[in-house]
């Protein structure tokens, strides 16, 4: 009896060493990401109105600006680091920056790996098909139909669980792209970007079919393991939108304050 006692005390000393070590780690990577006065976020630089170069090249879009905007309240600068969507996730591994901002969605999946601060956009998935398609008017007809998506984001998980089969992208104007051409029948994706397109294209020969009944947040991903830095990204995200900052970058890049 005595030898369990011993092995119980042990293991409850050693649970309760390792909580506070990982809280001690958390709380000093936050304050050298203050230190250091920088937080590097990941992102795409290909995926407007969120996150793209503009004419003069310069790296813009909804996410960049509320990058900017949550540094700022944390009293850093911000830093952008700009791969390909299906790196980007492999990147935050591997420490190459301290967040991801691109319209990540928050799923049950990557929330098992991944941290995420509270969902800071909601928008619509929506199905996008050439003007003369006539098949596809709503999800259930995506069985067995070519949908161009990157291979590792939420609307291939959408489509692949309507039945389409997955035609491999590596963006949303590659994607658009084949739908034009005929090599993909349809394209899921965020509804505000399609808005953009066409916007920017307004006579490219696509169309919207339908409209995903609820929203899919998006927040900005970390790594596990940071609650204090999870917590301060909320407090500014709140801040934002308070003081009018989130409403001033909606109306910039989408004409309306989405921020309700």
């Amino acid at each position: 009896m005595k030898n369990i006692n011993q092995v119980l005390v042990l293991s409850y000393i050693f649970f309760i060493s390792a909580f506070i070590s990982a809280e001690t780690l958390a709380a000093e990577e936050l304050v050298a990401l203050k230190s250091a006065n920088i937080i590097t976020f990941g992102t795409e630089g290909t995926y407007a109105p969120y996150t793209y170069h503009d004419s003069n090249d310069k790296l813009v879009g909804f996410d960049v600006d509320l990058g900017y905007a949550v540094a700022a309240h944390l009293g850093m600068k911000a830093k952008f680091i700009e791969g390909r969507w299906d790196g980007l996730i492999a990147g935050l591994d591997s420490k190459r920056y301290d967040a991801v901002i691109n319209q990540v969605g928050i799923t049950p999946e990557r929330k098992v790996k991944y941290d995420f601060s509270q969902s800071y956009i909601a928008s619509k998935v929506v199905i996008v098909t050439r003007n003369d398609n006539t098949t596809i008017n709503n999800f259930n007809d995506l069985k067995n139909q070519k949908s161009a998506q990157n291979l590792t984001s939420h609307y291939s998980q959408l489509a692949r669980k309507y039945g389409a089969d997955i035609v491999p992208t590596d963006n949303f104007n590659q994607s658009i792209e084949l739908v034009i051409t005929g090599r993909a029948a349809v394209t899921l994706n965020d509804y505000l970007s399609f808005l953009d397109f066409k916007k920017h294209k307004p006579d490219a020969k696509v169309k919207v079919v339908a409209l995903e009944a609820t929203h899919s947040p998006s927040g900005i991903m970390l790594r596990k393991g940071q609650p204090e830095l999870v917590a301060a990204i909320n407090r500014a995200l709140d801040d934002i939108k308070a003081n009018g900052t989130y409403k001033i970058i909606s109306i910039r890049y989408f004409g309306q304050d989405i921020s309700q």
